[in-house]
């Protein structure tokens, strides 16, 4: 039995650890490797409604190879079949203007782009997820 949850929790482990090395709060808002990430108001739940001329401004955020899901992170398949990281089913995107290390200039874009905020930082919004650290995380406009 005890081998069972040892090797269960190990299990646990190696899947947190792809996502949980490139996805961290930066400066209150969570980035993947250090450029801040995005949520559109337009997408539906699971299904990225940015393609073409808006995923060129909006670069989508993409599965690696090798890349694992963790708590509260999912993957989405796009319409050109490619594979993107979602939170608490919202596609995760950044912004082609945020050109160095902790650049927000896309949050509030349109009314309907909107980084993703420590849950330290905000006030009544809806849980979003929670890393692998234990941190919450929370995005401003209303999704």
């Amino acid at each position: 039995m005890n081998k069972l949850i040892l090797a269960t929790l190990a299990t646990a482990f190696m899947v947190n650890v792809a996502i949980a090395q490139s996805v961290a709060e930066t400066n209150g808002i969570l980035a993947a490797s250090g450029r801040t990430l995005y949520t559109f108001d337009k997408d539906a739940a699971n299904k990225s409604n940015c393609n073409g001329g808006c995923a060129a401004a909006w670069p989508p955020f993409l599965v690696k190879d090798g890349d694992r899901t963790s708590a509260g992170f999912g993957v989405i398949t796009r319409d050109d079949g490619a594979k993107q990281w979602a939170m608490n089913e919202k596609p995760l995107y950044f912004y082609a203007a945020d050109v160095q290390a902790g650049d927000a200039k896309g949050d509030g874009q349109g009314g309907v782009w909107h980084v993703i905020r420590g849950a330290s930082k905000s006030s009544g919004a809806k849980p979003a997820a929670t890393t692998p650290a234990g941190g919450g995380y929370q995005s401003y406009g209303g999704y």
